[in-house]
Formats: C-alpha cells, sequence, structure tokens
C-alpha cells in the first residue's frame, strides 16, 4: 500500500491505494475486492474495481512510462506569489462527518486564509460547537438549500479563490495545494478536483461508485469557451467538469455571472446547482478546468434506501438545471434535452427492461424517471411563483 500522509486521515475498507514507480507495477498488482488506486506519488493515475472476482470497471489502459512521465513533469508545486484561499463547507445534521472533514484541514500543504462552515439549518446546536470547537468562521444560514449556504460562504470568503466541500469528505494533504495552483491563467475562473471513493464497505457503496461514481478521470482536462461553442445544437454536458464535493472558484466570478440558482442542489430541487454554474461559466468565456491532481476522498450512502433517494433527487435536479440554464442562457438545446431528447431516452430504456427483464444498470430506473419528471415539475411550480 502507498505511504502517504493521508493513511491516517480515517479512510475505510473496501479501497486499496498502491504506489506505482513504472507502468509494469500495474500489471503485477493482486488486485482486491473493491477499488484498487494506483499512484505516482502524491496523484492517482488509475484504478480497478472488482466485486465478486470480476472486474467491473478499469481506468488503466492509459498507463505506460509515457503517461507517469507526464505526470512527473506536469506536477504544480506552489509559489510564494500563490493565491489565497477561503474553504466553505456547507453542512446540516451532521456534526460527526462534519468534525472528520474539519480534522483534515490542518494538514493542508497550502494552509486556507479561512475556513468558514454554513450550518444550513440544522435542528440543533451540535454543528455550531463543532464549528467553535475547531475555531472556524461559523454562519448560520436558517433557509434550507445547499445553494443558498453556498452563497452565504461565498459572500463570507475573503480569500482570492473560494473553494468548497462537503462535509462528508476527507481531503489529501495536497487538496488545496493543487486546486489553487490550477488557476494559473486569468481565464481559468473555476477548477474541480478528483473524488475518489473513502469506504467501499457496503453494497450500495459499490453500486454508487460503479455506476454513479463523482469520478471524472486521471487527465487533466479543460473546458473552455471554444469547445462550449462547438457543442452545436446539442447541451455541453457541464456534469462531466467535476463534483460539487471537490471545486474552487475566483471570487470576482460570483460579481461577474452572479451566485449559485438557490432553486437548485440539496434542499430545493435535489441536485445540479454545481453543474449549472459551471455552464454559466463556460457561456460567459470563463474555462473550467478538471485537475485529478487535487484529491478528496467521499463517503458514498451506506444503505440502498438511502442510495435510492439520491438518485432521485439527482435527476430531479438535473431535470430543474436544464430548464435554469435555458432560462439564463436562451440556449434552445436544454430545453430540447429537457423535454425531448432525455423523456424519450428513459422510454427506450423503460422499453428495453420491459422487453430484456431487469439489468443491474437499471436497479434504480424508477427512481430516476419519478425524478427527472418531478424536476420538471418542480421547475414549473417555482417559476410560477416568482
Amino acid at each position: 500500500m502507498i505511504d502517504t500522509p493521508f493513511a491516517g486521515i480515517g479512510l475505510g475498507r473496501g479501497v486499496v491505494h498502491v504506489s506505482v514507480t513504472s507502468a509494469s507495477d500495474v500489471a503485477e498488482t493482486t488486485l482486491n475486492e473493491g477499488m484498487t488506486v494506483f499512484w505516482r506519488a502524491d496523484q492517482p493515475i488509475g484504478h480497478v474495481l472488482m466485486h465478486e472476482g470480476q472486474i467491473t470497471d478499469a481506468r488503466i489502459d492509459h498507463i505506460d512510462n509515457t503517461f507517469l512521465s507526464a505526470v512527473d513533469s506536469n506536477v504544480r508545486t506552489s509559489t510564494k506569489m500563490m493565491l489565497s484561499a477561503s474553504v466553505v463547507i456547507c453542512t446540516r445534521d451532521r456534526p460527526d462527518e462534519l468534525s472528520k472533514c474539519l480534522s483534515s484541514l490542518p494538514q493542508q500543504t497550502h494552509p486556507p486564509r479561512e475556513i468558514i462552515v454554513v450550518d444550513n439549518a440544522s435542528r440543533d446546536r451540535r454543528t455550531r460547537d463543532v464549528a467553535l470547537a475547531a475555531a472556524v468562521t461559523y454562519i448560520r444560514e436558517d433557509r434550507p438549500g445547499l445553494d443558498i449556504a453556498r452563497n452565504a460562504g461565498a459572500l463570507q470568503a475573503t480569500g482570492d479563490i473560494v473553494a468548497y466541500t462537503d462535509d462528508d469528505v476527507l481531503l489529501h494533504p495536497r487538496w488545496l495545494e493543487q486546486l489553487t495552483c490550477a488557476f494559473d491563467s486569468p481565464e481559468v475562473g473555476a477548477v474541480t478536483g478528483l473524488v475518489l471513493p473513502a469506504e467501499l464497505a457496503t453494497e450500495a457503496q459499490r453500486h454508487f461508485e460503479t455506476y454513479w461514481g463523482f469520478g471524472k478521470g486521471y487527465r487533466e482536462q479543460d473546458y473552455d469557451s471554444a469547445a462550449f461553442r462547438s457543442h452545436h445544437g446539442q447541451v455541453l454536458p457541464a456534469w462531466d467538469v467535476g463534483a460539487g464535493a471537490s471545486m474552487a472558484f475566483r471570487r470576482e466570478v460570483f460579481q461577474a455571472v452572479g451566485l449559485f440558482d438557490e432553486r437548485l442542489d440539496v434542499g430545493q430541487a435535489g441536485c445540479s446547482g454545481d453543474s449549472e454554474y459551471w455552464y454559466r461559466l463556460l457561456a460567459g468565456g470563463y474555462t473550467c478546468r478538471y485537475t485529478p491532481a487535487s484529491v478528496a476522498f467521499h463517503f458514498h450512502r451506506r444503505t440502498m434506501d438511502g442510495l435510492a433517494s439520491q438518485i432521485y433527487h439527482y435527476m430531479r435536479g438535473h431535470a430543474a438545471a436544464l430548464l435554469v440554464q435555458y432560462e439564463r442562457t436562451g440556449i434552445s438545446a436544454n430545453r430540447r434535452l429537457a423535454y425531448y431528447h432525455k423523456p424519450r431516452w428513459y422510454l427506450a430504456r423503460l422499453l428495453r427492461k420491459a422487453m430484456e427483464g431487469d439489468s443491474i444498470r437499471d436497479r434504480f430506473l424508477k427512481e430516476e424517471v419519478t425524478g427527472y419528471l418531478a424536476g420538471l415539475l418542480f421547475y414549473h411550480r417555482q417559476r410560477f411563483r416568482r
């Protein structure tokens, strides 16, 4: 197993981390049940998922000595001129998870200017007590909604960069350094990092990581205005930019394109406040960058009931976000996707399920479909009230 500082920050079972010195190390590694993550120094470079002795997902074909040399040569290091960063954690009624997340921040190689905990309408004082015990800035936001809480954090932040993570996340010591270093040109308005599972101890966690995981690969990727414009008649899939559990923004973009849309994400539509914001930045001419050198570890839902609810709200938020994107940009491809292409896609899946029987990929198809329809209804109800 890899010997790095994050080994002691509380990761669970089901994920093994292996250090790679040459490409041949990957082929020679004995794979374990769950996930094997391959690392080159402080950066993940690939993984293999195993379930009941079968490989269910493998992202290692790109690993050769040329790739490893590129990883070595592209490592960003901090400088004295590094931008300052504020870290914002939005949370509600999860003081134990919050405490664990906060415990991984003192190890950061680039210390944040400030850590802001936004308590989004918790029912008791435990969240406040955890934040104050950690000597961080505490804000109470009584209106429920993750994007509402994110906006409260953005308005409080004083750093050049505003970095967001979730309360159910543990952070690699170089997480913030690598997020911040990636803002190496003025057109980069947002940066996201790689989110790996902190554990794969239950069937629900393994299912999520296999079919819904947050990871976006092991190569850095820029999404710029040219890529945005190239999607003629189609919607650029902004959800591929990253995950809200690990994202950062230049503080100035909140003045340039506005704050998060408070109709979206947990507590409101259910999800996609992050991807709608990336989409808005791209429409405004900014570049969004994904960098796997910045690593966070996420604790997925442990139960099938919890995962079913999560997927329902994911699709509820996704549907609403497509219509918000159309409303804000006037790009009609969003409306066509929301009302025509996506429903047709779900109809095809339902017909295939009826003809061919159950598939593991369709385990939560009912939650997907009902969540999607609920998202369309949510958007129109909210718009009618405005």
